[in-house]
């Protein structure tokens, strides 16, 4: 027995040591806490500028023997202000970490596997003479997988690749090129320098005015590089050329009627032998036939289609030989498919666009059906499939995550994430989520919203709100990712956007709700949202709204204060304010009348009843107008009419014009133009709706 001062010597100690533990435990747990509230408070909204950060994942390709993934990985040059890509390689099981294959002194984007999977072609363009003066022009580059090294160039066409592939037996690719009278005659030997038309045709948005080439098919050897012209023709452009499996014929698309450059739109599937010869016409509709894809066997092509002006394309198959009508390969469908693969008889796999998300779908041509391989709240696209592997590998993303790569088994079981592109990013950001607001339009029809909180909410505190509106009519907003929302929430707004009649991805009736409709229940749907998000969420300050939107969404956003007061301040993107000036000088010639009764000229009243500018004189609402000077889909003199107008009211009204952009400014614009276009918005609102009288406009010196 110890002695009893022992027994209380050692029963203190027990009793310190307990103590001590527990305080440390405590210790550790106050530590872990402060590490995550320190994380939190270190953690920032999202700018403008960290698009300048971004890293954008594209154009996966899986290689044939399932092994292997090359995708184009884009990032920002900040100090040129252009955006460059490279061609990147993963294993398809993920088993190490992505790796760069093409140089960095180059963008290389489009790879494409030969069919034995050792070879990878891409294009670029690159200057073999650093002296010429002469603009490089995108060419097919070969690249060795199993020596390494650079890619070889394989093409040397007076005009650049714009797309391209490989034949199944590996020997020739068909590529897309653009060719004209033009190319044989020196620039300094042209009698003149005018733009000389005689199609009501002229100029296209993306291209700018249109010149004397054409887009045709070209057969490349792959061996030695020689090249030969398959199609020809000053009427048409052949575009979208796929080889049948057993690489003798060619089907692409083409509008032959003679008639593509005066507003016709009959386009239809044709095939060609691949060593040249007449054309079979395999599609039989009046109206776009697109999307040409061989079934397996090669004896039936499958193809996208529409039998009357502005409707759903449906999904067709027909005989490869020509000749015989085609027939619905899917029954119901009701939504707009797309990126088209038919890897086995028995499945054709699509991509399409549904209430706010976007997936891989799967289809029995046999039994007329079709069913959703991917699911949850995101948007999956541009897919490829490898039936040998039994592999998809698909990009997606989320309201806070930009697109990465993922493999899934072909039913979209045991999926993967094979990239993390911006996970360095991400850690640095407080990103907010999204929320689904459905709500009940004037009329009764079912419209769906969405609604994000602004960062850093806090119960008891009012809260402005920015209404956004999409373009289009025909686009759909979702839970995909959209940076400028988030930049809202950053700024302490409250975000509401939502899907209008008009909108995709809720079946053809309600995509045609605005067809003699522009102004009208469309203006009620949105209206209806917002009285929605005001009712859900009291703490959104009614008296302190702001509206913005682009194309479309700035028409709607014309259209609203010019119909209501309600909004404090408004951005008007590349918008439409007089659709009767709109129709004769956008690059699509009277392209509206799908709308409304008629062409503008069998019914001038209603193309005039429908725009803005007829109501400007009820505009009190403070507006930014923001246009680009090469916008030739919603042409310049938009924006200068709805501004003078403004003005002549004694509307508060600035207005911004951004150089060598065109109609696509905040989607693929110059990357300072886009971090401004978003500076813009964000000062008008700041000075408007914050009522910050001292706010800045971004040009400030």
């Amino acid at each position: 027995m110890f002695p009893r001062s022992y027994r209380r010597v050692v029963l203190q100690f027990r009793r310190m040591r307990t103590t001590n533990l527990r305080f440390a435990v405590c210790l550790l747990v106050l530590s872990v806490l402060l590490c995550v509230a320190a994380s939190a408070q270190t953690k920032r909204g999202v700018t403008p500028e960290d698009y300048l950060f971004f890293q954008f994942v594209g154009d996966p390709h899986i290689s044939p023997d399932g092994q292997s993934i090359a995708y184009v990985l884009t990032v920002i040059d900040r100090k040129k202000n252009h955006r460059e890509s490279s061609i990147w390689l993963v294993p398809a099981d993920g088993s190490a970490a992505p790796r760069r294959l093409t140089a960095d002194s180059f963008s290389s984007n489009s790879p494409r596997w030969s069919p034995d999977s050792k070879t990878l072609a891409f294009l670029s363009a690159r200057s073999a003479d650093s002296s010429s003066s002469e603009t490089p022009k995108s060419q097919i580059y070969l690249l060795s997988m199993a020596g390494g090294g650079e890619g070889i160039p394989l093409t040397k066409l007076k005009n650049s690749v714009q797309s391209y592939q490989w034949s199944p037996d590996g020997t020739r690719i068909v590529l897309v090129s653009s060719s004209g009278p033009s190319d044989g005659v020196a620039p300094a030997d042209r009698k003149s320098d005018v733009r000389h038309y005689t199609h009501i045709q002229y100029k296209f948005n993306d291209s700018g005015w249109y010149d004397d080439k054409r887009r045709h098919l070209w057969i490349v050897n792959v061996a030695g590089g020689e090249t030969r012209q398959l199609t020809e023709g000053q009427d048409w452009n052949d575009l979208d050329p796929q080889w049948s499996p057993d690489s003798t014929r060619i089907a692409f698309v083409s509008n032959r009627t003679g008639k593509a450059y005066d507003d016709n739109h009959n386009t239809d599937v044709w095939t060609i032998p691949a060593a040249g010869g007449p054309l079979t016409k395999i599609s039989d509709h009046a109206f776009e036939d697109e999307n040409p894809r061989w079934s397996p066997d090669g004896s039936q092509i499958l193809f996208t289609g529409q039998t009357a002006l502005h409707q759903f394309p449906k999904l067709y198959i027909a005989s490869s030989a020509g000749g015989a009508a085609s027939q619905l390969a899917v029954q119901d469908l009701d939504t707009i498919p797309g990126e088209l693969h038919w890897p086995t008889a028995g499945e054709i796999f699509f991509s399409a666009g549904v209430k706010g998300e976007t997936h891989i779908f799967r289809a029995d041509p046999a039994a007329h059906v079709f069913s959703a391989v991917t699911s949850g709240p995101r948007a999956v696209h541009a897919f490829d499939v490898n039936r040998s592997s039994g592999k998809l590998v698909y990009l997606a993303n989320d309201f806070q995550h930009l697109d990465d790569l993922y493999v899934a088994n072909l039913d979209g079981s045991n999926e993967k994430q094979l990239t993390h592109a911006n996970a360095d990013l991400w850690a640095q950001l407080e990103l907010q989520p999204v929320e689904r607001l459905p709500y009940k339009s004037t009329d009764g029809w079912s419209i769906e919203g969405f609604f994000v909180k602004p960062l850093g909410w806090q119960d008891g505190k009012k809260y402005p709100l920015v209404l956004v509106i999409h373009g289009g009519p025909e686009g759909m907003f979702g839970v995909d990712w959209y940076h400028e929302f988030q930049v809202y929430a950053a700024k302490a707004y409250a975000v509401f956007f939502c899907n209008p009649r008009g909108s995709t991805g809720y079946g053809e009736k309600f995509e045609r709700g605005e067809i003699n409709n522009w102004g009208g229940m469309d203006y009620q749907d949105l209206m209806a949202g917002v009285d929605a998000a005001l009712k859900k969420y009291p703490w959104v300050d009614a008296n302190n709204l702001g509206v913005t939107g682009g194309s479309y969404g700035g028409y709607m956003t014309n259209w609203i204060v010019s119909h209501t007061n309600r909004f404090k301040a408004a951005v008007t993107l590349r918008s439409i304010s007089n659709f009767v000036s709109d129709e004769g000088t956008r690059d699509g010639a009277y392209g509206h009348e799908e709308y409304f009764k008629g062409i503008v000229f069998d019914d001038i009243e209603q193309y005039w009843d429908a725009s803005p500018l007829k109501y400007a004189r009820n505009v009190k609402t403070p507006t930014l107008i923001l246009h680009s000077d090469n916008d030739f889909r919603v042409p310049i003199e938009q924006g200068e009419q709805w501004f003078r107008a403004l003005q002549h009211y004694g509307v508060p009204s600035e207005l911004v014009l951004f150089p060598r952009e065109n109609h696509n400014l905040t989607r693929t614009g110059e990357p300072k133009h886009l971090v401004e276009s978003l500076n813009w918005q964000l000062y008008w609102f700041n000075r408007y709706v914050d009522g910050n009288v001292n706010a800045k406009p971004p040009d400030a010196p």
